[in-house]
């Protein structure tokens, strides 16, 4: 049975792998359509910037994630947030 175990394993690694690369692209595509605009308003409409970054915030996506919500927390405590 090691065969079998050997598969499984195979198969778990490969889910968390999908998982983990599932979460960076939703984080990217969350942080591009809603989040860049929120921090950056100079960032509206431009389209083609977005993509430029798309592979950066992908990459960094931990990076992004904490320091959007940092911003947003800064936003909502000095009163200028929804």
């Amino acid at each position: 049975m090691p065969r079998a175990e050997a598969v499984q394993a195979a198969e778990t690694l490969l889910f968390w792998v999908q998982t983990y690369a599932l979460i960076r692209v939703l984080v990217a595509a969350l942080f591009l359509c809603v989040g860049i605009g929120r921090i950056s308003p100079e960032a509206k409409g431009s389209y083609l910037f977005r993509l430029l970054i798309l592979p950066g915030v992908v990459g960094l996506w931990p990076v992004v994630l904490w320091r959007w919500i940092e911003l947003e927390r800064e936003r909502r405590a000095a009163g200028t947030g929804p």
